[in-house]
């Protein structure tokens, strides 16, 4: 089974007005922990939607106009994306998608490649979310999540990782992610057949 572990930023959070303008990903196999592939790019909007940009957003981002500018267009990611799920031969049976906030990124890199072309290639369709699974981690150590919060950065601390690094780059979120969900899975972990 492998894990796509994906992260984006955008230029706001409202997926009627903003854009996706950074994406990365690492593509792990879940049952060792080796990354098979990975791939990172500040992608083009026009400066029509980038006015639009939510200033908070940015904020946390660090991105400006300069670098947007020079990102790629649209389609050249999403042919570079095929490409990279189809030489990990990415599909529904034998993979997923992992990120801190799926319904986020989900929707996001719908922008990229829609959800009618994703079925088509057979992609998963499954977005797990690092949150949830601390959260059940939690419950079942009898501890409270509630108290403290769910965010990444807080998952991170309770484990003695550092926070995210700021301002939010997609491939440090990524390697983020990754380094949390190896804490709150235990993984990778000799799997054992019972």
């Amino acid at each position: 089974m492998l894990g796509i572990f994906l992260d984006t930023e955008t230029n706001g959070l409202n997926i009627q007005k903003h854009h996706i303008i950074e994406i990365a990903y690492q593509i792990v196999d879940l049952r060792n922990g080796s990354i098979k592939s990975q791939y990172e790019s500040i992608i083009f909007i026009s400066f029509k939607e980038w006015e639009k940009s939510d200033p908070v957003s940015l904020k946390v981002n660090g991105f400006s106009w300069e670098d947007v500018k020079r990102g790629k267009e649209p389609q050249i990611i999403a042919k570079e994306i095929q490409y990279s799920f189809h030489t990990c031969s990415i599909q529904k049976e034998n993979a997923i998608f992992i990120c801190q906030n799926p319904s986020f990124d989900r929707a996001f890199f719908n922008q990229i490649i829609d959800s009618d072309m994703q079925e088509y290639l057979h992609w998963p369709y499954h977005w797990l979310d690092l949150a949830s699974m601390y959260w059940m981690r939690c419950l079942l150590e009898g501890k409270e999540p509630w108290k403290g919060g769910i965010s990444k950065n807080h998952i991170a601390t309770t484990y003695n990782l550092p926070c995210e690094a700021t301002p939010h780059k997609a491939m440090n979120g990524v390697k983020h992610l990754l380094d949390c969900y190896k804490a709150v899975a235990n993984f990778p972990q000799k799997l054992t057949n019972s």
